[in-house]
């Protein structure tokens, strides 16, 4: 390994990272014996189910629905769709169409053998593979061909509610110097369990992710990559209540970073931790398969607990999620951890702590694209002051070679960013990161200084927290507020009751092909 440039002590990484695995394994010790109506739903989508019934309610829902009224959700979705394929020839979807219209319980029909079950769907699940990974084929082939920016990438946002309107956005936001545009979900997807359908034009705050927008606003970036000869990357959210269907979808309309992460859910919008941790796993099984990015969302631990003294919980989780991401066959190169410059601007010497945590993080995971995330808690309506703050934080973007470099907006504690504000920002961010671009290969850091000491200590801090959970299991240290000082009841919050243990008959026929395959 790579000597350290601020001195850490890679035996103590090592041992923290065995921490975070031991922490992990307990987690996933778990998952493996249940599954979630949002997983079945999955299962639905990828074997080809789609649409919505007389009443709006997606098909998949239905067809899941059914099952879980029935009390037969742990025997899951695939073996009682599957049986139905071999007893009446019809397709999943045509079999989905007849329990909508009250016209068959998939339930009720006799059973045939398991593998004559696995046999019907194999010609729909093989479709489906060959499907994503063609998507993820066509990915590299633009990149290959037209190439793409340079990390750190150029992340910005739109979010108007209207998809169309986005699309505008997105494609000036490209032309201007855009990598990555992210599509805002609206205010409150994330508690809906279920996925919308169609494109929508109204949204609060963001716009709805479905996979009509999702097709929409990638056959945008196409053209715009084709016109600008750089392939822009598309980013949405697969967090929430339906985490691993928006994943599914994601991977077949050819998304290519996808935030991701159930530590979000649990602390931010108060969804169970059993629900969220099992259909977090076959999410990332899928977003490894498709070749997405994904991004935890550990910069938002910052904006509830004080940045300078609760840095070390951003590094714990960091070290937990690479390893529930390792767990679920997602490579280090996807792995967009999350980390972010949220530290007083009055904070004496602020600029060599933050710079010191970037730096650790860079080098404690060195093949991760590590989203980085800009000043957000002390905004104000100042613009020049901001503008400052998102300067400093472009440069250590560039000085310590992150990944995704989430832009701030001089103007985003006044009002919703303008498109010349966003130019500001891109500006901004080109002008630092050409005229910095080897400074991190050029400025050592000395020995005994600021910046080496306060990376041990934030290392030093983070793993006593980890040997801490390991004791406690990580159910336990959420249920005391151990990350963003935010409590949650292993029992409690939105969508325990979509949650089963798997039965006798219980198998998902993506899970071996798609993890930690291509």
């Amino acid at each position: 390994m790579q000597e350290s440039k601020i001195g850490l002590d890679y035996a103590k990484v090592a041992h923290a990272r065995e921490i975070a695995r031991n922490i992990a394994n307990q987690v996933q010790s778990f998952v493996d014996g249940y599954t979630t109506v949002a997983v079945e739903r999955t299962v639905c989508r990828l074997l080809g189910i789609d649409g919505i019934d007389g009443n709006e309610v997606p098909l998949p829902n239905v067809v899941v629905d059914a099952l879980k009224s029935s009390g037969q959700l742990g025997q899951g979705i695939a073996f009682y769709l599957g049986n139905a394929v071999v007893e009446t020839g019809l397709t999943p979807q045509a079999v989905a169409e007849a329990v909508s219209r009250g016209e068959l319980d998939i339930t009720q029909l006799p059973l045939h053998k398991a593998g004559e079950i696995e046999a019907a769907l194999q010609p729909y699940v093989a479709a489906t593979i060959e499907r994503i990974r063609g998507r993820r084929q066509r990915r590299e082939h633009y990149i290959e061909t037209i190439g793409e920016g340079s990390k750190p990438y150029l992340y910005i946002i739109v979010a108007t509610g209207n998809i169309y309107e986005d699309v505008v956005q997105a494609q000036a936001g490209a032309r201007q110097g855009a990598d990555i545009i992210a599509v805002i979900r609206t205010t409150g997807q994330s508690l809906l369990d279920y996925v919308p359908y169609g494109a929508t034009t109204e949204g609060f705050g963001g716009t709805f992710a479905t996979q009509e927008n999702f097709r929409i606003m990638r056959k945008a970036l196409d053209e715009v990559g084709e016109e600008v000869g750089r392939y822009i990357r598309l980013c949405n959210y697969c967090s929430g209540l339906c985490m691993p269907e928006i994943a599914a979808m994601g991977a077949l309309e050819g998304l290519d970073v996808m935030l991701n992460d159930a530590l979000y859910g649990i602390l931010f919008r108060d969804i169970n931790m059993q629900r969220t941790l099992i259909d977090q796993y076959f999410s990332r099984i899928i977003n490894g398969f498709a070749g997405v990015i994904i991004n935890t969302g550990e910069d938002n631990y910052l904006t509830t607990a004080d940045a300078y003294e609760e840095a070390h919980t951003v590094l714990a989780s960091d070290f937990i999620n690479e390893q529930l991401a390792l767990q679920a066959g997602l490579p280090e190169e996807q792995q967009g951890l999350g980390h972010a410059f949220e530290m007083d601007p009055m904070l004496e010497n602020g600029f060599l702590y933050e710079l010191a945590q970037a730096q650790m993080l860079r080098e404690i995971f060195p093949n991760a694209p590590l989203k980085y995330m800009p000043p957000t808690k002390f905004m104000t309506g100042n613009i020049f002051r901001g503008h400052i703050q998102d300067a400093l934080f472009n440069i250590i973007g560039q000085w310590t070679h992150q990944g995704l470099q989430l832009l701030g907006m001089p103007t985003e504690a006044i009002h919703t960013p303008f498109m010349s504000d966003r130019y500001l920002s891109i500006e901004n961010a080109k002008y630092i990161f050409n005229n910095m671009k080897d400074i991190g290969e050029e400025v050592e850091f000395k020995e005994g200084g600021i910046i080496r000491r306060r990376a041990k200590e934030v290392l030093d801090n983070a793993t006593a927290l980890l040997e801490q959970m390991e004791n406690e299991g990580l159910f336990s240290a959420l249920e005391k507020g151990i990350f963003a000082n935010v409590k949650r009841p292993k029992n409690g919050g939105k969508g325990l009751d979509g949650v089963t243990r798997k039965g006798v008959n219980y198998f998902n026929p993506f899970v071996e092909l798609m993890k930690g395959k291509k």
